[in-house]
Formats: structure tokens, sequence, C-alpha cells
């Protein structure tokens, strides 16, 4: 993909539910604070990231590997299809994290070798999302305390999806202008 498409759709993908947060703080703090411990948005994200997985799998090419990988598409979706049904407690958090894993790499890999110096907005934001989403993955309840912090009243929700809608419009900016 290239950078200033995914730019564009990442700056607007953050700063789309912060306008919301921005109007309207209560309702999105509750929305948020639901999160974390939300089955159907758990299965949602462990199933979007296990075939995204499985279909960057699929398109590596490693010769010695070729023979398995049969085996190791199902051996992953079996482990994907497991988490949902035996790991339910945080899923969301888990889902979201191998999501931001998995959206990291596709950053890197569209940034590598963008001209701008500006890429690296997009690369330091990828690897600020690998730290989160291995950290996520061992302490899943970190993010509810996380989220609980950022929604603790109106006013600290809305300046922080101020700061969040601001930086998804930079992003996309960088999109539309630079990349």
């Amino acid at each position: 993909m290239k950078l200033s498409t995914l730019s564009i759709l990442l700056g607007l993908a953050v700063a789309a539910p912060n306008v919301y947060g921005v109007l309207k703080p209560k309702a999105f703090g509750e929305a948020l604070r639901r999160f974390p411990r939300s089955t159907g948005w758990g299965y949602a994200l462990v199933l979007l990231a296990t075939f995204w997985f499985v279909w960057n799998l699929s398109h590596e090419s490693i010769a010695d590997f070729e023979s398995l990988k049969p085996a190791l598409y199902a051996l992953f979706i079996a482990v994907g299809i497991g988490t949902c049904i035996f790991v339910q407690d945080f899923i969301a958090v888990r889902g979201l994290a191998l999501l931001l894993l998995l959206m990291a790499k596709l950053m890197v890999d569209s940034a590598r070798w963008a001209p701008s110096p500006f890429r690296l907005v997009i690369v330091t934001w990828a690897y600020i999302w690998v730290v989160a989403g291995v950290w996520f993955t061992v302490s899943p309840w970190r993010l509810r305390d996380i989220v609980y912090w950022k929604t603790a009243n109106e006013k600290r929700t809305q300046a922080l999806s101020a700061v969040r809608l601001g930086f998804g419009l930079f992003v996309a900016i960088l999109g539309f202008t630079v990349f």
C-alpha cells in the first residue's frame, strides 16, 4: 500500500471517532469504558487479526516452509478460533493488541522507502503500537486502567479526544500533501 493512502486512511480512522469524543465526551467515555470487556468486539478483532495474519503468511516466500504452509494455516486459524472460545477475559483488548502489531508491520513496510523525513512520524507511531501491542497482550487490564484514567471526567475525555483528533488530521494532511 502506498504511504499516502495509508496515511490518509489511518489519519481519518483516528480522527473520526474523536470528533464524537470532542462533541459528546460523556457518551464517548461510556462507550470506551465498555470496550475492554466486550466479547463482541473481541471476537471480531481476534478473527480479523487471525485472517490478516494468515493472509500475511500466505504472501511470504520462505522456501523452507512452503510444504508446511497448509498445516500452518490450519494451526493459526485454530489458535484464533480457540482464543475466541477459551480466552474470553479481555478478549477485545487482546484482539486490539494483535491488530496494533499487524498494523505496525504494514505501516513500517509502507514507509520503508518513502523519500520524505516525515515518514518517521508513521514509523515512530508504528513502533509505539508495537510496544503497546506487546504490553496489552501480556497485561490486557492495563488498557482498561488507561481507558478509565482517560475517561475519568468529561473535560479530560474531551481534551484527549481533541489531541487525538488533531493528530489524526495531521497524519491525514501528511498523506494528502507530503507523501
